[in-house]
């Protein structure tokens, strides 16, 4: 399932690099990675979404697909992160986690039962604990944390090489945990075929991600999915879907939309910033739209009135302030000699924190037991002067590295954040005569590209239309 999707967060990537690669560490005196450690790296990365119903709920479904498979009785552990991904994975010892993002497409309980019977599948298939390739515990975790740090040659590196093992073992895998996953659904009650259905989302989704990459002119690395054609014309899948129907329960089930809907009902949508752990040490004004990453461990204060901030090192051996005040149209360094009157600096520089114009330097003061580094970076109409101070100048060498980076992590807080204070959420809506998704997209003043969206978590993609009657996913603030 998780091949045909288009993925960049970084929860994405593990599951890739999961699927891929966890596998048997090697005995003797290395360490065997499990899936507790395995859990620890993902959760610090990544909260869990705060809805103790909704996470329930999918424990509940995990626990009846378990109860009819080969690992009847073997604990499962189901996790719901609050990432945007369109995603799930499983890893070893029986770990599966859900992205909340994966739930925004889905419709109703069966296809959500038909992400997690497929997770299922790849943990009593062997598949997560395969022979893919050795690697030991401490590769494992070291290429986990790399992954977990966003960084873009990680993903493009990390991807290729999973899409290298997608090709050989993957695609194998993929149509066995589906056609495992769909027995799971039949033998509940569920109807397989919603196993196409949700598939055929991720697909559509994938399809609008190539197409808007294309119109950017952009090329976006996907996974190489099972099947290159759409899911419902596929004819290996539909095969292994049409033989679990042989297996269906005595008692059958209805496809649990209502019940769905219910649970799911002010779902975040995309990117939910409140959710992000933020630093202790991190200062965020959000009127002045501008954060500050100050050393870890200081003591922040604030001082209102004259709109500054500090922090100080333990014992007041180091402080480091930060006040706005209005800028010129000076360079900044001008700014400091001309305006400010700042004596000429020792190894004065240029600065670009966050691409943005600064100067920073070392003060020469009248006090020979004191030094200080000051800064001004340039946002919008203001100057930011940062002033890095010690009470000892034989400290000076010591804490001046410190002053460096905590300068340099200025940085504007963007739109989307600032938005995300409120973050989007869904909302179900019951389709009339005149519901088109023009119309939707005009109310909701949503762009070009969040209307593919709406057809595609309605399953409407790339041309379809509501009927009247009909109950319509949409997003909004």
């Amino acid at each position: 399932m998780k091949e045909l999707s288009r993925l960049h967060s970084s929860s994405a990537i593990l599951a890739a690099l999961l699927l891929a690669l966890c596998v048997a560490c090697s005995s003797g005196a290395q360490a065997k990675v499990t899936g507790a450690d395995i859990y620890e790296k993902t959760v610090k990365s990544t909260p869990l979404y705060a809805d103790p119903e909704l996470e329930a709920y999918i424990k509940t479904l995990g626990e009846e697909i378990v109860a009819v498979s080969e690992m009847a009785g073997k604990k499962f552990t189901f996790t719901l992160l609050d990432d945007e991904a369109l995603n799930a994975f499983a890893t070893r010892d029986n770990y599966i986690y859900v992205n909340r993002g994966l739930l925004n497409y889905v419709s109703n309980e069966a296809q959500l039962v038909s992400v997690l019977a497929h997770e299922v599948g790849h943990v009593t298939r062997g598949h997560v604990t395969g022979q893919e390739e050795r690697m030991t515990g401490a590769k494992i975790l070291s290429t986990l944390a790399a992954v977990l740090s966003n960084s873009n040659e990680v993903y493009e590196a990390t991807m290729a090489y999973a899409n290298s093992m997608i090709q050989s073992h993957g695609r194998r895998n993929e149509l066995e945990a589906d056609e495992t996953g769909a027995e799971y659904m039949a033998k509940l009650g569920y109807d397989p075929t919603e196993m196409l259905s949700m598939l055929s989302i991720m697909k559509d989704n994938e399809s609008a991600q190539k197409k808007r990459a294309k119109g950017q002119g952009v090329s976006k690395p996907t996974y190489h999915g099972v099947f290159s054609s759409h899911p419902r014309n596929d004819a290996r899948l539909r095969t292994v879907v049409t033989k679990a129907e042989s297996l269906k329960s005595d008692t059958q089930r209805d496809n649990g939309a209502e019940r769905y809907r219910g649970l799911t009902d002010g779902l975040v949508w995309g990117v939910n910033f409140l959710a992000k752990t933020t630093a202790p040490e991190r200062y965020s004004d959000m009127n002045l739209k501008i954060r500050l990453n100050f050393p870890k461990d200081w003591t922040l204060a604030e001082d209102n009135n004259k709109r500054s901030v500090s922090a100080s090192h333990e014992g007041g051996a180091a402080t480091l302030s930060l006040k706005p005040i209005a800028r010129t149209s000076q360079s900044p360094e001008e700014y400091l000699y001309n305006y400010l009157g700042v004596p000429m600096l020792v190894g004065g520089k240029s600065i670009s924190p966050a691409r943005l114009k600064g100067f920073t330097g070392i003060l020469n003061t009248d006090n020979p037991k004191t030094s200080t580094r000051i800064a001004v970076i340039y946002y919008k109409l203001n100057a930011y002067i940062l002033k890095g101070e010690v009470l000892d100048s034989n400290d000076f060498e010591e804490f001046d590295p410190v002053f460096l980076t905590a300068i340099n992590t200025f940085r504007p807080i963007s739109r989307a954040e600032i938005a995300g204070q409120k973050p989007k959420v869904v909302k179900y809506v019951r389709a009339t005569q005149a519901t088109t998704y023009d119309v939707l997209a005009k109310s909701l003043g949503i762009s070009v590209a969040d209307i593919d969206t709406l057809r595609i978590i309605n399953g409407h993609y790339p041309s379809g239309e509501p009927k009247a009657g009909d109950w319509l996913k949409i997003f909004e603030q």
